[in-house]
């Protein structure tokens, strides 16, 4: 039988990710290392997700663009019929 690896990279369990005081507890053990770590952490996943953000707004501008130029297409086709 094999036995159990943590598999989570920085050795946080379940129960420490939902703990809403494990930052407080951490500060207490482990200092400002801990603390400026996680300070970067949070910054480079809010970098990450205003470049998500304006990437999902641009391709939403392209495809409200597109769609308005098709629907013209079509309403131009239909009225050259009639």
């Amino acid at each position: 039988m094999a036995t159990y690896e943590r598999q989570d990279s920085n050795g946080l369990g379940f129960a420490d990710q939902y703990d809403k005081y494990f930052d407080e507890d951490v500060q207490g053990s482990q200092g400002g290392r801990k603390n400026s770590k996680m300070a970067k952490v949070k910054e480079a996943a809010s970098h990450s997700v205003e470049k998500t953000k304006s990437a999902a707004t641009a391709s939403a501008h392209k495809v409200k663009s597109g769609t308005s130029s098709s629907l013209r297409w079509i309403k131009e086709k239909v009225q050259r019929k009639n």
